[in-house]
């Protein structure tokens, strides 16, 4: 019989780590206190309307792909992918860009508005290119233990080309002077990072992820990526226990030896905890066996928080496209307002998703399911009624203009969600949405360690511990976790 092993949370990374354990021979017990899977990729339903609740971004499918390659599967196996073409749209204060598909073309808007920027962008996606290959396939995959993992002879002679110590800001500066422009290179960090001039230049290949890359739809929405990982997890022999929240991680003689949940007592050989960071440590654990105090998470630098609005409108709305960045008010305001004086911004940019444009099934028919995404600063506190109210209005009222279309006059299902919705469902320390921003005082074994530093055999893994948030990043994570934990529980 195998070793045991118990995973809490079903988001991307406790699923990545239950697949990876449950394959190499362990016995797994996944425990979710929600009554489905997903995590923050959660499934809402309501009058006929479907909309992810979390990510609506599918990026780098190559990471996806090698996911599922491991099992002896491909993703194709699970739910179907379509590229976007336009891959989204920008509204400016004055205009539009639909960014295509097609890098030529990319390059040639580029060129229309400043002569000279489409070599630039070949010199950047090359540089970008390295980055990817380096960040992606080798870097991400450390477990962040020790600064010894990084002395290889690749990642030492490359250094200087992974512009580490050069910011996404001073790097983007170099190459392009129209604002537009460095603007729209500068979304992927801002909108789930930190300020450009505080995230390492490594970040751009996230540039590449998107321009070379492309954007892509899994048909059926985000969830389906869920339920392709759930199936999985369950082809391997994993045992998911839904609506089974985790009330205390039980330490015998300085070692994790099971968890409390509101239905029980359940041993294991190994813990591994793929819910908040902060929240085990603080809330599952005795004080004497946290890592880090309170102190040290009042310093971390977070990703944005989110404002959201599911809406479900009565009508087609001409001209939408499936991604919209409404980048119509200037940057330097709202990123202030998240990170340098954190307060609800007066004007704040926004991100508005359709997946019914790509997938009629998402919606009744003539109907859009629309989802908006208001980028705040984590920890603000009175997310009340009114103030999600004010800002929907904010929002709607460019939404409306920039499309042409009135949409509060055909409402037919509406639900705001926000730090303390964070705080609720998902335990997230400040309300956080995305986890820590990716600075550079916050990469590899600065981050939280995915292994306790108190507790013997008890893991961690997401998005506030290597390699970092985002989808990609979640999945990568439980793989990095349950290697390590087969490296070390014998």
């Amino acid at each position: 019989m195998g070793k045991k092993a118990i995973v809490i949370g079903s988001g991307f990374a406790g699923m990545s780590a239950a697949s990876f354990l449950a394959k190499a021979g362990w016995q797994v017990s996944l425990f979710e206190k929600h009554e489905q899977p997903g995590g923050r990729a959660r499934l809402l339903k309501a009058g006929g309307f479907s909309f992810d609740m979390g990510p609506s971004w599918y990026w780098m499918p190559d990471v996806f792909e090698r996911y599922f390659n491991q099992f002896g599967k491909k993703v194709s196996d699970y739910y179907t992918l379509h590229r976007l073409d336009p891959s989204y749209r920008v509204y400016w204060s004055d205009d539009h860009w639909d960014i295509p598909a097609n890098y030529d073309s990319y390059k040639s808007i580029l060129e229309k508005i400043e002569p000279g920027a489409g070599a630039a962008l070949d010199k950047v996606m090359k540089e970008a290119a390295y980055k990817y290959e380096v960040g992606i396939n080798r870097l991400v995959f450390k477990p962040g233990q020790s600064l010894f993992e990084f002395l290889d002879v690749q990642l030492a002679a490359g250094v200087f080309r992974l512009d580490v110590f050069t910011s996404i800001k001073d790097h983007f500066g170099k190459h392009f002077t129209n604002p537009k422009i460095r603007e729209l290179m500068e979304f992927p960090v801002l909108f789930l990072g930190a300020l450009a001039e505080d995230t390492p230049a490594l970040y751009s290949l996230m540039n590449y992820a998107d321009i070379k890359g492309g954007t892509w739809f899994p048909e059926g929405g985000m969830h389906s990526i869920v339920k392709g990982m759930h199936r999985l997890a369950e082809q391997q022999g994993v045992e998911f226990h839904f609506e089974n929240y985790v009330q205390k991680i039980i330490i015998e003689n300085g070692r994790a030896s099971g968890i409390e949940t509101n239905t029980g007592v359940y041993k294991a050989d190994v813990v591994i905890s793929g819910a908040d960071y902060h929240f085990t440590e603080t809330k599952l654990l005795p004080s004497k066996y946290r890592t880090y105090t309170e102190s040290y998470w009042d310093k971390r630098v977070m990703a944005p928080g989110c404002l959201l609005y599911y809406v479900g409108v009565g009508k087609k709305i001409p001209g939408l496209l499936h991604h919209s960045l409404f980048f119509d008010t200037p940057f330097a305001p709202h990123a202030r307002d998240i990170y340098t004086s954190p307060r609800w911004p007066d004007n704040p940019l926004f991100y508005a998703s359709a997946t019914s444009v790509t997938d009629p099934s998402q919606a009744p028919e003539g109907c859009e399911n629309l989802f908006f995404l208001v980028p705040v600063a984590t920890g603000l506190g009175g997310d009340s009624e009114e103030v999600r109210m004010h800002y929907f209005n904010i929002i709607a009222d460019r939404f409306e203009k920039r499309l042409g279309v009135t949409i509060r006059d055909s409402i037919l299902y509406f639900k705001s969600y926000a730090h303390s919705n964070f705080i609720e469902d998902y335990n997230a320390f400040k309300g956080n949405a995305y986890g820590l921003a990716n600075t550079l005082r916050q990469t590899a074994v600065l981050k939280p360690s995915c292994r306790s530093k108190k507790v013997e055999n008890l893991y961690f893994t997401g998005q506030l511990t290597v390699p970092g948030p985002g989808v990609p990043p979640s999945l990568i994570s439980g793989e990095v976790v349950a290697k390590l934990i087969q490296k070390n529980v014998h």
